[in-house]
């Protein structure tokens, strides 16, 4: 899946708010044991998930590329003992983190800033971790990101990422002929390009990381759907004062296509982890 150019910022700052209603205040995919548990005990089993791959360890230096809102940034700092730089380039989103940090007591530990994923203008050897939660396929050169993940780790540093993947490649002409659904998943989601598993792995490979998790998601992660539907009719006065009546629609027929995209094996999630080689 593919899209054309579009400005992450300008999305962003538009849908930041609304997001966190219909999304819920993590703001990605749950990972469930049971459709019927709630979103946010699903959405927290994929954080866990996450910080499981990247085995964090007391006073490690965390950076979390594509922070959203700060959710994450912060509960790794408050039960993990790590200190977090989250980059975003939404200005919405940098000012919720950083107001989420200090409402929480954890403005010494965590700082946003904004910059680029691809071209984050850091210091080299300069993180313990790198923590990708579900920025990814908003980042279309998918090879200038991972190169600066593996860039700014120091030798023996981690990164986990996790993402919406592609189940199978995708010729030109399937894409052409599905432009429909993906326009609608553009208006409501912003442009992404998905890739698949295998894809990730071999681009780790190549920055020098020995990838030692992978874990297939997709079963896991289909209830979010029915949530994010739930969420859309529970919160549609407040949203749509926010994005109005066709950014709701357009976020509701999206959760239709993906939940279509899920079952018939054409996309799904996926978790990839390992070790910058020393």
């Amino acid at each position: 899946m593919d899209s054309h150019h579009y400005d992450p910022r300008v999305h962003y700052d538009f849908v930041t708010d609304a997001w966190s209603l219909l999304l819920g205040e993590d703001l990605h995919y749950g990972v469930f044991e049971s459709a019927t548990e709630p979103l946010s005990t699903a959405t927290a089993r994929l954080t866990s998930r996450m910080i499981e791959a990247a085995r964090l360890e007391a006073g490690a230096e965390v950076l979390d590329v594509g922070c959203g809102t700060g959710h994450a940034a912060c509960q790794l700092a408050a039960d993990h003992g790590v200190t977090v730089l989250g980059i975003t380039p939404s200005a919405v989103g940098i000012e919720r983190a950083t107001a989420r940090a200090r409402a929480n007591g954890l403005s010494d530990r965590v700082r946003f800033e904004a910059r680029d994923g691809m071209d984050n203008g850091l210091p080299d050897n300069s993180f313990d971790r790198v923590w990708v939660l579900e920025s990814s396929h908003l980042m279309p050169h998918r090879d200038r990101l991972i190169a600066e993940c593996a860039r700014v780790l120091k030798p023996g540093g981690r990164i986990a990422l996790c993402d919406l993947m592609l189940m199978r490649p995708m010729p030109f002409m399937e894409v052409r002929r599905l432009h429909k659904p993906l326009a609608v998943l553009r208006e409501a989601f912003g442009g992404a390009r998905l890739d698949t598993r295998a894809e990730y792995e071999r681009l780790f490979a190549e920055n020098g990381i020995e990838v030692d998790t992978t874990i297939d998601l997709t079963e896991a992660t289909r209830p979010t759907f029915v949530h994010w539907r739930q969420n859309a009719k529970t919160y549609e006065k407040e949203v749509r004062a926010q994005i109005g009546q066709s950014g709701l629609d357009a976020f509701v027929a999206s959760c239709d296509i993906l939940d279509g995209f899920w079952g018939d094996g054409t996309s799904g999630y996926g978790l990839v982890a390992g070790a910058l080689r020393s």
